[in-house]
């Protein structure tokens, strides 16, 4: 009898744990330095950590220039293709005291790593994607050595990219500020985190962005000089394919911050973290599941009903995500001034149509089949065996017409079908979602 109060007594306090993690995003934040996620103690699997390995091995060296330090060779080696350069002078980064409209911090990215880079500056700024830890964070020194090395961060980036905004998990995140002249935001007007969902007339402010955008407004390549009042030149911001009398383009890779891939960033920083939230949350619930089986004497792999739950919650949000809920309508079409749209959309996979989620619409939303080109990242493909499997069902609920709800109405018949066809096309194993047995 004593042993039965203890479990029933494990078993209540345990479910006040579950009920706190998941009500609670500032719990979550505590909780993922503990098992079994324990982010800060786990070594990481990540593009940076994988190259440094390289690194040290001899296998790759990296090259140091004068002007530019080891930016270049990084890009290179990480793939990450100049032409998605974005310049961002808002004061809102590690390195804020370098950063002005004169001098704007470069972000250079692909699917996996993040770049920053400042002129002048004696440290380049890397974020990466890791399958199990979600945004990672490392420092490189720009003076030059045999063997540079990437120091990963010790969680000073963390108060800003682990919060709600990030949905609770250590993540990556795009903001959209009122900017003084200096850079410095104006916070008493507000910020904006900025996703596919994210309003045109609420993103980029304290960016630059060229392209054309038709009667569409957004903040960016503009200054607040109020600090009591909202204040910007959205008119004078609007429709810049030109940034040299803004900022001195020469000092950079490419003279361009393009609208294109600002909306890319917008989506997948999103997405990210919707894959590391489905993450923790399936391992966190089946760890605290794994416990409560062992107080009460059930099989090791009972999964209960408010496990199920929970892992299902975290898998519908990310699932909305995938599938552009909510996406931001364009009204007028939109043109980048570099090669990124281009250069993106060539990397595929294709299915036997040549048809492939990184092509774009622009006309009306971002991407001509609204499902994310992430479903192929790595991160997505190393979920949780029960995470994964469930948002290919719920893909496949969608995608086939068997879920017709209103969350999924911006999906036309035609959409459903080209999306599902180019999956089953790229991704076989979703066809096992018909019968519940993906993996």
């Amino acid at each position: 009898m004593f042993r039965f109060l203890l479990r029933v007594a494990a078993l209540v306090a345990f479910q006040c744990v579950i009920f706190l993690a998941g009500s609670s995003e500032l719990f979550a934040q505590l909780e993922f330095d503990n098992a079994p996620i324990s982010y800060s103690s786990s070594a990481a699997n990540d593009p940076v950590n994988r190259l440094q390995g390289k690194i040290d091995q001899g296998k790759v060296q990296l090259q140091h220039t004068s002007d530019r330090g080891y930016l270049e060779s990084v890009l290179d080696s990480f793939g990450v293709s100049q032409a998605s350069q974005l310049l961002v002078f808002s004061k809102t980064s590690l390195q804020f005291r370098r950063i002005s409209p004169r001098t704007p911090r470069a972000l250079y990215f692909n699917d996996h790593v993040y770049v920053g880079w400042i002129p002048g500056s004696d440290t380049l700024e890397i974020s990466a994607v890791d399958p199990q830890l979600g945004a990672t964070f490392y420092t490189l020194s720009q003076y030059e050595s045999k063997k540079p090395r990437f120091v990963r961060d010790q969680g000073n980036c963390l108060s800003c990219h682990a919060s709600g905004r990030t949905h609770g998990v250590p993540g990556h995140l795009v903001r959209s500020v009122y900017p003084d002249s200096n850079g410095l935001p104006h916070f008493g007007l507000g910020t904006f985190r900025t996703s596919h969902s994210s309003p045109l007339k609420k993103r980029w402010g304290g960016w630059f962005v060229t392209g054309t955008h038709g009667k569409q407004r957004h903040m960016g390549n503009a200054i607040n000089a109020d600090r009591d009042r909202v204040s910007l030149d959205m008119e004078g911001g609007a429709n810049v394919t030109d940034l040299s009398k803004l900022t001195r383009v020469e000092r950079y890779l490419t003279p361009h911050s393009d609208i294109v891939a600002l909306m890319v960033l917008d989506h997948q920083t999103d997405m990210h973290n919707y894959i590391a939230y489905a993450n923790y949350q399936t391992r966190i619930a089946l760890h605290h599941g794994a416990i409560i089986n062992r107080a009460l004497d059930r099989p090791e792999d009972y999964i209960s009903e408010s496990t199920l739950r929970r892992i299902y919650n975290a898998v519908e949000k990310l699932v909305k995500c995938l599938l552009f809920v909510d996406e931001t309508k364009l009204t007028d079409p939109v043109k980048g001034t570099s090669t990124f749209q281009t250069e993106f959309a060539k990397r595929g996979p294709f299915d036997k149509q040549e048809r492939s989620l990184r092509q774009f619409d622009l006309k009306r939303r971002l991407f001509r089949y609204p499902c994310s080109f992430l479903i192929y990242s790595e991160a997505f493909q190393s979920l949780p065996v029960a995470a994964k499997k469930r948002v290919y069902r719920r893909v496949w609920e969608v995608v086939s017409g068997e879920d017709q709800s209103e969350a999924f109405s911006h999906l036309s018949e035609q959409d459903r079908d080209a999306i599902r066809e180019i999956l089953l096309s790229t991704i076989p194993s979703l066809a096992d979602a018909r019968s519940g047995n993906s993996e």
